[in-house]
C-alpha cells in the first residue's frame, strides 16, 4: 500500500522509532551540562569586581574568593573590570555564559541605584543576574560640620526653615546614593535644602569640613574617621537600627523621621539562569564562608554588619531595595541621562 495510504496507527508505528531518537538525543545533549552542575566548580571560576583594586567592594570580593577557593579547592580569582560607574562590569557579568564560571560582587549602586539615573544601561538589574549571597550592609550617617547649632535632627529640619536659602547638603554626585538620602530626608521632613554635587565622596567631605557645606550622608565606614576625630557631629545613621560601631548616634526613625531607612550593601550575584545545582552548592558554602570568624572579623574592620541568608531572600530584597531607590530618584525629580 503506498504511504500516504497507511493507517494512523500504521503512520504512528513507522515515525514511533525517530521519536524515541530524537528524545534520546536531547537527553545525551543535556548530560553534559548536568553533570557539569553536580560537579561544580571543574574550573577556575572568575569574580568579577566592577571596581578598580583597593576598595571596599573589591577588598570584600577577594575575601569572598578566598573563602570560596579553601572549600572547593578550585581557583576564584578576582578581576576587575571597572567604568561607567560598575556598568562595564556588570554588563561583563550578564553576558556571560551561565554556567557557574563567572559571578559577579556587586555593592547596591550599580544595581538600585544607577538604573533610575542612567538611561540605556545595557543590563537589566532584576532580570540579568541570579542573587546568591547578600553579605553585608553599612548605613550611611547624617555628619553635620560642628559650627551649625543644632543638637538633633528636628533641630537641623527647623533651622533650614529659619536660615535664608536653607541649609546645603553635599553629595558624591547627582543621582548617587548621598543624593537621594537627602532627597528622602527633604520628602520625610519638608525640610528647606540646597544640593551641592561633588564629583566623588573625597571632594564631598573636604567641601564639608571646609565649611562649604552644611551636612552630608556618608557611609558610615569613611565616616568614622572624621566623627572620631572631632572634625564633624555624627548627627543620625540611616538604618532601622543602630550601628554597632556607633552606638551612641541615633537612628533617623529614633528622632522622628518616621520610616527612614537607606544604606549600602555588598553582595554575590551570578548570571540568570544559573543552573539550580550550582546556586545550592554556592549557598552552602557562602554560608560557611561568613560563619568563619577570620571573615567576621574582616567585616568588622571596615564596619560592616554580616547579613546571609537564601537566594530568594537576597532576590527579595533586591527588589524592594530596586523600587525604594527609584521613587527616591522619582520624587528628587532625577530623569535617567
Amino acid at each position: 500500500m503506498p504511504p500516504d495510504r497507511r493507517s494512523a496507527a500504521g503512520r504512528e508505528a513507522v515515525n514511533r522509532p525517530t521519536k524515541l531518537a530524537r528524545r534520546a538525543l536531547l537527553a545525551a545533549l543535556a548530560l553534559p551540562a548536568v553533570a557539569r552542575a553536580q560537579a561544580w566548580p571543574d574550573r577556575s571560576v572568575r569574580i568579577i569586581s566592577p571596581y578598580p583594586p583597593g576598595g571596599s567592594t573589591d577588598a570584600l570580593a577577594r575575601l569572598v574568593a578566598e573563602g570560596l577557593r579553601a572549600r572547593f579547592g578550585q581557583p576564584f580569582v578576582v578581576e576587575n573590570r571597572p567604568g561607567a560607574g560598575g556598568a562595564i562590569g556588570h554588563n561583563v557579568v550578564a553576558q556571560a555564559p551561565a554556567d557557574g564560571g563567572t559571578l559577579l560582587f556587586s555593592a547596591a549602586g550599580p544595581l538600585v541605584v544607577t538604573p533610575h539615573t542612567t538611561a540605556r544601561l545595557p543590563y537589566d538589574a532584576l532580570r540579568a543576574f541570579q542573587p546568591m549571597k547578600l553579605v553585608a550592609s553599612s548605613p550611611l550617617v547624617l555628619m553635620l560640620r560642628p559650627a551649625v547649632p543644632v543638637a538633633d535632627v528636628r533641630a537641623l529640619v527647623a533651622l533650614s526653615h529659619e536660615k535664608p536659602g536653607g541649609l546645603s547638603y553635599a553629595s558624591f554626585g547627582i543621582g548617587s546614593s548621598a543624593h537621594l538620602c537627602g532627597e528622602m530626608f527633604r520628602a520625610a521632613t519638608g525640610a528647606k535644602l540646597v544640593h551641592v554635587p561633588y564629583n566623588g565622596s573625597g571632594p564631598a567631605v573636604a567641601g564639608l569640613l571646609a565649611g562649604d557645606t552644611d551636612f552630608m550622608f556618608e557611609v558610615l565606614a569613611s565616616g568614622l574617621p572624621h566623627i572620631q576625630g572631632g572634625r564633624v557631629r555624627a548627627m543620625a545613621v540611616t538604618s532601622a537600627e543602630r550601628s554597632p560601631f556607633a552606638p551612641d548616634v541615633p537612628t533617623m526613625q529614633q528622632q522622628g523621621v518616621a520610616g527612614y531607612e537607606a544604606g549600602t550593601w555588598f553582595g554575590l550575584l551570578a548570571p540568570a539562569g544559573t543552573p539550580a545545582a550550582v546556586v545550592a552548592a554556592l549557598d552552602q558554602a557562602m554560608d560557611g564562608v561568613m560563619a568563619e570568624a577570620s571573615f567576621q572579623a574582616a567585616l568588622r574592620a571596615q564596619s560592616l554588619v554580616g547579613i546571609g541568608g537564601p537566594p530568594a531572600r537576597f532576590a527579595a530584597f533586591l527588589a524592594s531595595e530596586y523600587a525604594k531607590w527609584g521613587a527616591a530618584a522619582r520624587a528628587a525629580g532625577i530623569e535617567p541621562s
